[in-house]
């Protein structure tokens, strides 16, 4: 069982959803779709969201000349960086945020 903050994942959803819930960084909503009823899949949706709103903001940041020229790129790598971060969580069974952005929650749980 994995335990983040208060939420209890059994092995066996573990198990089963380990490749939806990877996938969740690639294209957010396949285990909301694959796997309603897995709250494993549902934790890692959720920071596929997470980080693909960031990765939206990353692009918007283009707009602004100069600092958003120089940001933007950094905030894509970090955006990458975190995608494979969450993939090998997701695939080794594990429920850790991911760095700064993974205590949002926007999909319930």
């Amino acid at each position: 069982m994995t335990d983040q903050k208060n939420q209890v994942f059994t092995q066996e959803d573990i198990d089963k959803n380990k490749t939806y819930a990877a996938l969740a960084y690639l294209i957010f909503f396949i285990p909301l779709l694959a796997a309603k009823d897995s709250a494993f899949g549902k934790f890692h949706a959720n920071q596929g969201l997470v980080l693909l709103i960031v990765a939206i903001i990353s692009q918007l940041l283009y707009i602004i000349p100069i600092i958003g020229w120089i940001a933007a790129p950094i905030l894509g790598i970090a955006v990458f960086v975190f995608a494979i971060m969450g993939i090998i969580n997701a695939v080794n069974g594990n429920a850790k945020e991911l760095p700064l952005i993974g205590g949002i929650n926007l999909i319930n749980k």
